[in-house]
């Protein structure tokens, strides 16, 4: 009995294929694009595993008190004291503009064994000469191998990279023999320390000491340790990047499935009469509810394949924006082919699925409650409806409560934290919005009703559409998200736009900046001050430095290490220098900064609770001191806290080095000749003298790259929205022609009612957009001002722009018209006697 009833369910395809092509594209783009993502993610954070193998968040470091380098020597007198310390080299290679990163080990002396093992054969070839280059497979395409080539190979290499010394250009060189290793990182040459060193013409300099988590009790004499658990992974730091990603592809799941219960609706109300049939043959309910249950896997197996394939391919075409964006802005390498473990296909069918069964779990229900006589009667389904429609009112009511209570419990947790109830906060209301929708639709068909009483044809369209709103609303509930998602996310994108390159023209003050060793950069300092074309020398400097307390109160505890920024306080710097905070203005905080107190970013300020006039306890070279907090000032892109100094202070206190510097030339000088005595005199590539609209065009070019994906699913979701739509309509065209033909008998002219559908869904999509503006913009400021602070650490400025919500709008009436148009066309096709015999079928 279940393959007959199996059979004579899905015998309904054959005379109604649209939909059968509907429910398939529903279940294609929600899988899509929901698959697509989670290859992503999943490439990335395979990655970030093997990033994590290498040591970088699980070892405890040393680093120098007094702000040096660390040196062979301080290694050799660690060892000698019988400390378990093993020395790390690290620098970088450009191939064709890809950044490979060099790592340099003692395996005989590192904490673990999980990136080299323990096989004595492969350890003697690491660590003697000619040495070995241990590197992932999926690493051999920016060398230009293949897997059989690359075993033994030693290829040639421009040593161009950020670690070649003194900034003496490039040299060739051959890279040790190449050996595989699939648990490293992409990206990354592993070597043995001596190899590395000869590499990168790093002979004395270390970057790195390390050891095992634990093993030293206190930092030893002149040393300061940085325990693991304070080091941040690379999975951490773009934890909120990913969580982005995923929100955006369940939005596109979510849109996708509206379409699979827009089609299962219709399909049920067409096969009323097949279901009686059932039942009155002796058909028990739970035997058809089976049966449709079975239909529904059939439907979601041929669906779940077809999205998992597009979804593969999307990602392949997503996954190098992605990974351009997660080493400009976190410098984490992801790997550029995709990495799907097992999980992810079993993940993705799951959710397909799951999603299909939710969106058919309606459908299932009022065939299962609804008696043998009802089933056979259409306007039992559309009392049915009405009951929906106050269940839906009652439904967005609950929503309401629980975004009201999501916002309260937000404004309760510390700044900085809530990411994921914020995002449940936009969830909420998103569907709360999408709840009232069809009650609100339902109201203004009825009171449109009452006005147009003496205009007969009028008020005809509005029952009409009034009538298709059962089979519509899902499809203008879509179309609400993915509007107003879209214009949240524009506005938002637009936004951080306006405020980076304002930003970047506020920051970037110099006309010419110079990068190099600090070996370099310190000589030349005297050179430039003694030049008459050079107005103006502005040096930066970095370094780092512990923190132990934010104010009085606070007892010291744990360090934590933060990352300073020097700037030269000149005129040119405090004039455009943004600040968002200070205790008694812009003038006041500069001077201040000259003395005795510090800037920090908007990130620390968030993440510890700070405000002008606080303190913070730093570990200085000198001893413990506190430093007053005289401002705090925008970081726009930067993940990690910092503290601002000036640049004199950072090398004199902190032992900081000198990291750029910036040239202010008279306006009669003559830059190229500059660039030329520079390069002679101190030997510096072209590469390392980067002008200001060089460095602009390269920071909006990474922010670009950065939002390619979003604007990507978002312009996805939106077609998805108008695909629900218009999928609706073709299934419904059939009957449409039915319902025209009696008015076309009755004298209507067929230009009218070709061009009636066009005025009815146009004006339901209006009112559709009109809905979506105030909801994009709630949207806006929620990612501004809450996920964007507790997901980054900083604060966006609110921008509304007028022509996006025109876009809007227009986008709203051209998806309905588009929609509209071709059921238009083929009624305008039809015969007028095709017509009255599809009335009369």
């Amino acid at each position: 009995m279940m393959l007959r009833v199996l059979l004579t369910l899905l015998s309904h395809y054959r005379r109604h294929p649209g939909q059968l092509a509907m429910l398939l594209l529903g279940l294609w783009v929600a899988s899509a694009l929901w698959s697509s993502v989670q290859a992503v993610n999943a490439t990335a954070k395979d990655s970030y595993a093997r990033a994590n193998a290498l040591f970088s968040a699980n070892v405890d470091e040393l680093a120098r008190r007094d702000g040096q380098p660390l040196t062979r020597e301080d290694y050799l007198s660690l060892r000698r004291a019988g400390l378990p310390v093993s020395p790390m080299l690290e620098g970088t290679l450009e191939i064709d503009g890809e950044r490979l990163t060099i790592v340099g080990i003692d395996p005989l002396t590192l904490p673990s064994s999980n990136t080299l093992g323990t096989n004595g054969t492969a350890l003697t070839a690491f660590i003697t000469p000619p040495w070995q280059t241990r590197l992932a497979p999926d690493t051999l395409d920016l060398l230009g191998l293949s897997r059989q080539q690359a075993p033994g190979m030693t290829p040639a290499v421009d040593n161009t990279g950020d670690s070649a010394g003194d900034g003496a250009g490039a040299s060739s060189q051959r890279l040790p023999p190449l050996a595989l290793r699939a648990d490293l990182p992409p990206n990354t040459l592993v070597m043995d320390i001596a190899a590395a060193a000869r590499l990168l013409d790093r002979d004395n300099t270390l970057n790195q000491l390390v050891t095992a988590p634990g093993a030293l009790s206190t930092a030893p004499e002149g040393y300061r340790l940085t325990r693991a658990a304070t080091l941040a992974s690379p999975e951490q730091l773009t934890e909120s990047f990913h969580l982005n990603l995923t929100a955006l592809a369940l939005l596109s799941l979510v849109v996708g499935l509206f379409i699979v219960q827009a089609a299962l609706g219709l399909a049920m109300e067409q096969r009323l009469t097949t279901l009686r049939t059932l039942r009155a043959l002796g058909v028990p309910a739970a035997t058809l509810v089976m049966a449709m249950l079975l239909e529904l896997l059939v439907l979601g197996v041929l669906g779940a394949a077809l999205g998992l394939a597009s979804g593969i391919w999307l990602a392949g075409q997503l996954l190098p924006d992605v990974a351009t964006t997660l080493s400009s802005l976190y410098q984490a390498d992801v790997n550029r082919s995709l990495v799907l473990p097992w999980h992810y296909w079993v993940g993705s069918l799951a959710i397909t699925f799951g999603g299909l069964l939710l969106a058919g779990s309606g459908v299932l229900w009022r065939a299962a409650r609804l008696n043998v006589l009802a089933l056979g009667q259409s306007r039992a389904w559309r009392l049915a409806y009405q009951r929906q429609l106050k269940r839906m009112t009652l439904g967005a009511a609950a929503v309401a409560f629980l975004a009201l209570g999501l916002a309260l419990w937000l404004g309760l947790l510390p700044p900085g934290q809530g990411v994921l109830v914020s995002f449940g906060f936009v969830a909420a209301l998103l569907l709360g919005s999408a709840l009232c929708l069809p009650p609100l639709i339902n109201g203004v068909l009825h009171l449109l009703q009452r006005w147009l009483r003496r205009h007969p044809l009028a008020h005809w369209a509005v029952a009409d559409i009034q009538l298709q709103l059962p089979r519509l609303s899902l499809a203008m509930m879509a179309l609400l998200i993915a509007l107003a998602t879209n214009l949240g996310v524009s506005s938002m994108v637009g936004g951080f736009r306006l405020t980076f390159l304002d930003w970047l023209d506020q920051r970037l003050a110099a006309p010419l900046y110079i990068n190099a060793s600090p070996s370099t950069l310190t000589p030349m300092l005297d050179w430039l001050d003694a030049r008459p074309d050079v107005a103006e020398t502005l040096p930066t400097a970095r370094g780092s430095v512990d923190l132990l307390a934010v104010d009085d109160a606070q007892e010291q505890g744990a360090r934590e290490r933060i990352a300073l920024f020097g700037i030269t306080p000149a005129a040119t710097i405090t004039d455009r220098w943004p600040l968002l905070d200070t205790i008694s203005g812009r003038s006041a905080a500069w001077a201040s900064l000259s003395a005795n107190s510090v800037f920090i970013n908007e990130q620390m300020a968030v993440a510890q609770q700070l405000a002008p006039g606080d303190e913070v306890t730093l570990d200085t070279p000198q001893g413990t001191r506190p430093f007053e907090i005289a401002a705090v000032y925008p970081d726009y892109g930067n993940p990690r806290r910092q503290i601002l100094v000036p640049t004199e202070v950072l090398i004199q206190r902190f032992g900081g080095e000198v990291a750029s510097i910036g040239l202010v030339v008279n306006d009669n000088a003559d830059h190229q000749a500059l660039r030329e005595a520079l390069a002679n005199s101190f030997d510096v590539s072209p590469e390392a003298m980067v002008d200001q609209q060089e460095i602009k065009r390269l920071a909006t070019q990474i922010f670009e790259r950065t939002f390619t994906i979003t604007r990507a699913l978002n312009g996805l979701t939106l077609g998805v929205a108008a695909l629900a739509l218009l999928a609706t309509l073709l299934a419904q065209a059939r009957d449409r022609q039915r319902q025209l033909a009696s008015l076309w008998a009755l004298g209507v002219p067929r230009k009218t009612l070709t061009l009636m559908p066009l005025f009815q869904l146009g004006g339901l999509a209006l009112l559709t957009g009109v809905v979506a503006i105030p909801l994009g913009i709630a949207i806006t400021w929620t990612l501004v001002a809450i996920i964007n602070v507790a997901a980054f650490g900083w604060r966006l400025p609110l921008y509304l722009f007028p022509w996006d919500i025109l876009i809007t709008l227009a986008t709203a009436l051209g998806v309905a018209v588009t929609a509209a148009a071709l059921p238009s066309l083929q009624l305008w096709r039809t015969s007028p006697q095709a017509m009255l015999n599809q009335g009369a079928t």
